[in-house]
């Protein structure tokens, strides 16, 4: 098994040392188009095996697609970051030809491989790989989803004073401050909806808090954060290389599934051997599918950049 992480900043870098103390795979690349980046990072994670106990091989390179060849999981993580104020649409213009070249030239080695989108802005960044790759809609699958739930649950657990653990929840529709939609009537506590312990305010706290919770981060450190969002992707990629099957809210391409088409979102997944395998129409309420609509809107607004750019 190989995988290949491409991006050896600080989401990459995070996402690549997850892989290896898992042991997702025998050899993971880390490719960076920094000189000597990936291979530092590469070596600096390598000299951790004797501590932490993984077999796992770690080879950093510069912009040697050749290395990645044989993939069957590639990640990409590059891009420019958002920084204090920038909205993630700003990024379109920059980060939309680097995913394009990442994924022309990650193909040309390994044809069949499966395709983890980080990149900001994820679900548009995600429609260009899709679309420029000529790969089936279950092989492009976006990481905002893993994040978004992940922070969701961090939000309740604050709230209920309980193990994160315990907690099933998940945000679809746009991997954004203003597009995410937290499920809070569908959140549960060991199979007991939150709504049961949680009072009106505290369940608005929590949604408010959920959907600002990149942007929060982004204010106190300075740049986007990278610990979740690394092991976000590396759980993805884990169900995906194990063949878990685990539900997984993925960012995906939608052919009539919540009522929307030609276009991706973050929507309940079924992450197995073949990618996005299943994806789980689950039933909304009005207020949630108008939410979701509005959503879609959003996400198709900054879609038509990449028209405007000619890029699809």
């Amino acid at each position: 098994m190989k995988i290949t992480v491409v991006g050896a900043g600080a989401v990459g870098a995070t996402c690549a040392d997850n892989i290896a103390r898992k042991e997702l795979a025998e050899e993971l690349i880390l490719l960076d188009i920094k000189e000597g980046f990936a291979e530092g990072k590469a070596i600096d994670m390598m000299q951790t095996a004797a501590l932490l106990g993984f077999d796992t091989k770690i080879t950093g390179v510069t912009n040697d697609y050749a290395s990645t060849a044989g993939s069957e999981v590639v990640v990409i993580t590059s891009g420019l970051p958002r920084k204090p104020g920038m909205t993630r649409e700003e990024l379109i213009g920059i980060n939309a030809g680097i995913v394009k070249g990442v994924a022309e030239n990650i193909l040309k080695h390994s044809p069949n491989t499966i395709i983890i989108v980080v990149s900001n802005p994820m679900d548009t960044m995600n429609y260009l790989a899709l679309k420029t790759s000529g790969l089936p809609k279950n092989r492009v699958i976006g990481m905002g989803g893993a994040l978004d739930s992940s922070r969701f649950k961090y939000y309740l657990s604050q709230e209920l004073d309980c193990s994160p653990a315990d907690l099933n929840a998940m945000v679809i529709g746009g991997h954004g401050d203003t597009t995410m939609i937290p499920l809070i009537n569908h959140a549960t506590w060991n199979s007991i909806p939150v709504t049961q312990f949680l009072s009106k305010e505290q369940q608005d706290k929590v949604v408010a808090s959920t959907m600002v919770g990149g942007a929060t981060l982004t204010k106190l450190i300075g740049t986007s954060a990278w610990y979740a969002p690394g092991a976000g992707t590396a759980s993805m990629v884990e169900s995906i290389v194990r063949d878990q099957k685990k539900l997984i809210s993925s960012g995906v391409f939608l052919d009539g599934e919540y009522g929307q088409k030609d276009i991706s979102l973050v929507v309940p997944v079924i992450l197995g051997k073949n990618g996005a395998e299943k994806i789980l129409d689950i039933k909304l309420n009005d207020t949630e599918q108008a939410t979701f609509n509005k959503s879609a809107d959003a996400v198709r607004s900054m879609n038509d950049v990449l028209h405007d750019m000619k890029l699809v």
